[in-house]
């Protein structure tokens, strides 16, 4: 499966593709480098939301999972650049409870393209399974809010 890394404010990323779409988002430089069109597309797609100069991805995307977790991936796909919603929100679009959302999303293969982070819960921030948890969420909410603000 061919792999592309890249140094990010939230720790190196390695982005995976299989059959002609991202699979797979992972923390870590990856072992093997393998360059293709579209892992150059979704490394410079990164590197730009990063830098704050894109707010949405256009990549196609190929999360392996449930049917029940890829309708949660999905509406957080629909959730706009800058926005949060609650998991019981996401429950009400995709169905089953808050709890379940929360474990869809830890399950999430490709964060940050499928923006996981923009789930809160509704007294407080939730969690975040992703690099350094909390302080990773709090680092993408923030780079989105700001520039959603200027």
């Amino acid at each position: 499966m061919p792999q592309l890394s890249l140094h990010s404010p939230i720790g190196d990323l390695t982005v995976s593709e299989e059959n002609g779409a991202i699979v797979a988002v992972d923390w870590g430089w990856g072992r093997d480098q393998q360059e293709t069109p579209l892992l150059r597309r979704a490394v410079d797609q990164l590197d730009a939301y990063f830098d704050g100069t894109l707010d949405s991805f256009d990549l196609p995307l190929a999360p392996s999972g449930t049917a029940y977790r890829r309708r949660v991936w999905q509406a957080l796909c629909d959730i706009p650049y800058g926005q949060t919603r609650t998991y019981a929100d996401i429950a009400a679009v995709a169905g089953g409870v808050a709890r379940s959302v929360g474990q869809a999303n830890g399950c999430n293969p490709i964060p940050i393209f499928i923006p996981c982070h923009r789930v809160v819960a509704s007294a407080g921030l939730g969690g975040y399974s992703g690099g350094d948890g909390l302080d990773t969420k709090r680092y993408l909410l923030d780079l989105e809010a700001t520039r959603t603000a200027g």
